[in-house]
């Protein structure tokens, strides 16, 4: 009789377990239908995307400021993944979260790395906030504040595992997770940053195309299955 109720209660977790994990699969959202980019608005420059083989590309164009492909929707908590692939190492790239657009000119004061306050004005239509960086250096993973503190307060360590989770040139899966003031980026598999941060609790995902200045060589970044989790 032990045996029974012990495989009945087991079956009944199993079914709960497998029920729980359906449903948690049935909340991701697709950001990107692999064919348009509906949903999405280009912010801050004039650098072109298009959708070509199930991916986003987004290239570079001589003279534009960096610019940024975004969702139409914002987001709070949530679970962020995505696959990267940087053909071209002289481009450096990376995806906003929780970021904002800037309605009007806007002027941020925060303290330099000696402690004085000093002010960062930036144009309507600016986008601003977190963004994972993704470039063939080492620091892939990292977190910058764009255009807002405009520094990268959270950075991995020269010469880590964390450091070297990117693989130049081929494609990466990127996890980010936010919840509440809590930030965790990952790169295949490897936690590269896990900080507090309670500056931003909602805004945009950003594709971003750096500014190469006047060099006019059609460098590119490739984005596919995109997807979020929302925590709310």
């Amino acid at each position: 009789m032990k045996g029974k109720l012990f495989t009945a209660f087991t079956a009944s977790v199993l079914f709960l377990s497998l029920h729980s994990g359906l449903a948690a699969q049935e909340k991701w959202i697709s950001l990107f239908d692999g064919e348009t980019l509906e949903g999405w608005t280009v912010h801050s420059g004039h650098a072109p995307y298009r959708v070509e083989d199930g991916a986003i590309v987004g290239q570079a164009i001589k003279n534009s400021p960096n610019t940024f492909l975004c969702t139409d929707r914002e987001f709070s908590d949530f679970i962020l993944e995505f696959e990267v692939l940087l053909e071209d190492d002289e481009l450096n790239s990376g995806v906003q979260f929780r970021s904002q657009i800037a309605p009007q000119e806007l002027v941020f004061w925060f303290r330099n790395d000696q402690g004085k306050y000093q002010p960062n004005t930036i144009p309507a239509d600016r986008v601003y906030g977190y963004q994972v960086e993704i470039s063939a250096g080492a620091g892939s993973g990292g977190v910058y504040d764009e255009a807002r503190r405009a520094m990268m307060p959270w950075w991995p360590e020269e010469g880590s595992k964390e450091s070297k989770a990117f693989r130049n040139k081929q494609w990466n899966s990127y996890r980010i997770e936010c919840k509440g003031d809590s930030i965790r980026t990952i790169v295949n598999g490897v936690i590269v940053t896990d900080f507090r941060d309670a500056l931003s609790d909602r805004g945009i995902i950003g594709l971003q195309v750096h500014d190469v200045g006047n060099n006019s060589t059609p460098y590119q970044v490739r984005w596919r299955n995109i997807r979020l989790l929302p925590l709310d």
